[in-house]
């Protein structure tokens, strides 16, 4: 329910002719056994030509609750993908995050043999525009540019995009900057708890989401930029704290000074 192409791309994927269909999931994740339920539910219908027919599962690493997929949970996702001849896809836009969080057991070898297709987000990570759309199955290869072009992707100077890429991956800067901004998080997560709060999701990557008193959102508000996310009860709300490539270690210092202060 809480993947970005449900909520957060204006009905882009509805726009070219396809609809998302959303499954629960309290955590941000799904799990394989969902998806197989979901694909018989449409076979087993008896009006099925009259329903979307299901053909490509997207999953987020990390969801947009900070949450990471593991390795045994995405290889039960292959397999069933697999199975069933559906499409997996992977949005990586925040991936390096999820690559360098402490609990991650994932590499980035690993996600590219078992999905058909992911894409590394760059301008999470100090790019300026820009992913990297990495095909693993052949059979998707095919058309890939004709669609880049038609869909007004194609930009007249592509190089540019391929330079932030290659200067990324060039002696670990990635890696590097992606483990910069989870340590930050991971000094905040720990200042949250300290603090009292509850965490509406276990992350343990650049995004936080402490529960806190209103009270105490509307001080923090006054000098810091962060995102309500949901209310919990009457007078508390989970908000949302990102640290990234460029967070500098100072301002996560007078955050927390702050918090203490609270």
């Amino acid at each position: 329910m809480t993947g970005h192409v449900n909520v957060h791309e204006t009905g882009a994927i509805e726009a070219v002719g396809h609809k998302v269909l959303a499954l629960a999931s309290e955590d941000g994740k799904i799990t394989a056994d969902q998806v197989r339920q979901a694909y018989e539910a449409h076979w087993n219908d008896g009006s099925h030509e009259h329903i979307v027919q299901p053909g490509m599962v997207y999953i987020s690493q990390p969801t947009e609750n900070g949450t990471l997929y593991g390795k045994a949970e995405l290889e039960a996702m292959h397999d069933v993908c697999q199975e069933l001849g559906l499409t997996l896809f992977l949005d990586g836009a925040r991936m390096g995050y999820g690559l360098m969080a402490e609990t991650n057991d994932l590499t980035l070898g690993d996600i590219a043999g078992l999905v058909d297709v992911f894409y590394i987000g760059g301008t999470k990570v100090g790019a300026l525009f820009g992913e990297a759309v990495v095909i693993c199955n052949p059979a998707w290869k095919k058309d890939f540019r004709y669609l880049i072009k038609q869909k007004g992707g194609m930009l007249a100077k592509g190089r540019l995009l391929g330079i932030q890429f290659d200067t990324l991956f060039t002696d670990g800067l990635y890696y590097e900057i992606s483990r910069h901004a989870d340590e930050l998080a991971m000094r905040l997560r720990e200042a949250f708890l300290k603090k009292g709060y509850k965490l509406r999701y276990d992350s343990y990557t650049n995004q936080q989401f402490p529960v806190m008193p209103d009270a105490h959102i509307d001080r923090l508000k006054e000098k810091y930029s962060f995102e309500f996310w949901e209310k919990a009860d009457d007078s508390h709300s989970a908000v949302r704290f990102c640290t990234s490539w460029a967070t500098k270690a100072e301002a996560v210092d007078e955050l927390i000074h702050d918090i203490e202060l609270l």
